[in-house]
């Protein structure tokens, strides 16, 4: 892929822009600023995937749902259920936030989240915001921050069913019920997600020091299959006075095989659970108490037999409060608590650390100009304490049109694994921090949207692997890019693209100075064409990728490549409908990380049952 892609991108965004039979009015927002605002307010670049957007994608992974999205890169290693890794921005995979319904989630281990767990079933939207939010969230916001909420409910009761089969001897599974009336809301909810798989990685064994390898270092020509179940329960009420209760819970079992020479088979457990309790004092001050709880358990296996167990707890809390200053002034405080702990049959030398964070923020309205001004001080234990902010300033040319810049700074520590895994870690690193400035223009023509940001990010002390795999601070790395998404409708065909252009350079000074980071492609491509004939919906997506290196050495390269999705939705009724897509239609045999296979042509079926309003 070349850089030619982009100008058609740029000359698409000049006439035309973001369509919406459902976008006309921009979606509420809360991930942002930690307050509600909508889309089109917001001083950052986000992106919100609709429930509309899950279910017109008939998607299994949420793998599916992030690619090609403004600034967001995914790597995965071989399929359903294998590790999935995703980059906001160039930014390191742990340098993403990553909540499910306020609460933190991730391994307190690997410093990640395992998206490749997340059951695409009971999620109902996903705000994604691209930029520095340690201001508001801490430590890991340095790329940005992604929340995914799940099904809340609400007025009248209302059954769901959803069954799916396909390629790879998969198949799916989702029956809920929600309801709660004008005040209340709450969903019970089920979901399973079975695949015989493919095999995961085309890896060589270790030979010898000359003849070391690679990919998973050894070569188990079989399929590795996932299984999993999940249930969730979310529900809360808003009472006269105001005071509302919300209580949600999420849990995730399951089963994964792939390919490794230490262990290739786990059985896996994610949780989180959290509650909240929002009152308002006076009329001008509304005050939320929340406390939350994510587990992330595996038990680790090879060909059947017993090799560890890491179980890692994050427990958090927060006192938020918001208070209006008159109709144009909005200002917010509070403190956040956070403790990861790590229950292992591997020793480490220290396995809890807590982290206390102060933050205030300040929003503003005046005429034409908006401001949002962000402070954080965490005292973290083992590294005391970080500083972080955030100024954002925007200017309203007309309904149509607003400028934006800002600049903010962001901290992560580094995880357990980091520092302390045996042979492994590395006791002396220090916390990594960024510096990022961005430039942004967003617009609206008639009921369709464009947008247009860049933005360079500095990290200092960025952790990464040697030649040894050993953790180490790179003095700095930079990372420039450019956004653009645009859509329109087209004599009945809703048209949306997203593009981006990337420069990730490791400046460390030493032998890989200058070298592009790894997993990153300098280009991307998403174009989505969708269009209704009667109660037939039907849609493609092309997704292109420019060629990146899976090496800080940048001698391995993951080539360029392109791909094709088909999908359609046919109403059988009100209430039941019959989807189907094929993926990858030219069967394009490509890898985002090296020696992983990725899946060919493959297919999907889905019946949907969901009662009209």
């Amino acid at each position: 892929m070349q850089n030619r892609w982009f100008p058609v991108a740029l000359l698409l965004l000049g006439s035309q822009s973001i369509h919406a039979d459902d976008q006309t009015a921009a979606p509420i927002i809360v991930t942002a600023t930690r307050t509600a605002q909508t889309a089109d307010d917001a001083l950052a670049s986000v992106t919100v995937i609709t429930h509309a957007d899950i279910e017109r994608a008939q998607a299994t992974s949420v793998l599916q749902l992030l690619r090609g999205l403004p600034g967001v890169e995914v790597s995965n290693n071989g399929g359903l259920g294998k590790t999935t890794s995703v980059y906001l921005r160039g930014t390191e995979s742990d340098q993403v936030l990553v909540l499910i319904d306020g609460v933190k989630v991730g391994s307190a281990t690997l410093g990640t989240t395992a998206f490749e767990n997340i059951p695409v079933d009971q999620i109902d939207h996903i705000e994604i915001v691209r930029g520095p939010r340690s201001s508001l969230y801490g430590s890991d916001a340095i790329g940005g921050v992604i929340q995914i909420f799940t099904h809340k409910g609400g007025g009248s009761t209302r059954p769901t069913l959803t069954v799916g089969a396909g390629s790879h001897y998969t198949y799916s599974g989702y029956a809920g019920v929600s309801g709660g009336g004008t005040h209340g809301w709450y969903n019970v909810s089920l979901s399973r997600l079975d695949s015989q798989g493919f095999n995961a990685c085309n890896g060589a064994p270790y030979v010898s020091p000359s003849s070391p390898g690679g990919g998973c270092f050894t070569y188990e020509p079989d399929n590795d299959g996932y299984r999993s179940g999940s249930g969730a329960v979310h529900a809360g009420y808003q009472f006269s006075d105001g005071t509302n209760v919300d209580l949600h819970i999420l849990r995730t079992t399951g089963f994964n095989k792939y390919d490794g020479t230490y262990s290739n088979q786990a059985h896996f457990a994610e949780q989180e659970a959290g509650s909240q309790v929002g009152f308002s004092p006076m009329d001008s001050w509304h005050a939320s108490i929340a406390a939350g709880d994510s587990l992330d358990d595996s038990k680790d296996y090879l060909n059947g037999v017993y090799k560890d167990t890491f179980n890692t707890d994050r427990k958090s809390a927060t006192f938020q409060n918001n208070i209006n200053i008159g109709a144009s002034q909005l200002v917010t405080a509070g403190v956040d608590y956070l403790n990861d702990s790590v229950d292992s049959s591997t020793v480490y030398t220290v396995s809890q650390r807590d982290d206390t964070g102060v933050f205030g923020q300040y929003q503003a309205t005046y005429d034409q100009q908006n401001m949002q001004f962000a402070l954080r001080n965490d005292d973290n234990q083992q590294f005391g304490h970080h500083t972080t902010g955030g100024l954002s300033w925007g200017y309203t040319f007309s309904r149509q049109l607003l400028m934006f810049t800002s600049y903010g700074t962001a901290f992560k520590a580094p995880t357990f694994n980091d520092l302390y895994y045996p042979g492994f870690g590395n006791p002396d690193l220090r916390p990594e921090t960024s510096r990022s400035t961005e430039l942004g223009l967003r617009g609206t023509v008639g009921r369709s949207r464009w947008s247009l940001s860049g933005y360079e990010t500095h990290i200092i002390d960025l952790i990464a692997f040697d030649a040894t795999y050993t953790p180490l601070n790179i003095d700095t790395s930079r990372i420039r890019g450019l956004e653009a998404t645009a859509a329109t409708a087209i004599a009945g065909w809703d048209l949306k693209l997203d593009a981006t252009l990337l420069d990730p350079r490791n400046l460390s000074g030493g032998a890989n100075n200058g070298n592009v980071l790894p997993r990153r492609a300098r280009e991307s491509l998403r174009v989505d064409i969708d269009r209704a004939f009667g109660k037939l919906q039907l849609g493609t997506t092309l997704f292109g990728e420019g060629k990146r290196y899976d090496d800080i050495a940048n001698t391995v390269p993951l080539n360029a490549y392109a791909l094709v999705s088909l999908r359609a939705d046919y109403a059988l009724s009100p209430s039941w409908s019959i989807g189907g897509r094929v993926g990858n239609l030219f069967n394009k045999q490509y890898e985002t990380a090296a020696y992983y296979n990725q899946d060919g042509r493959n297919y999907f079926f889905t019946l949907r049952y969901s009662p009209a309003h």
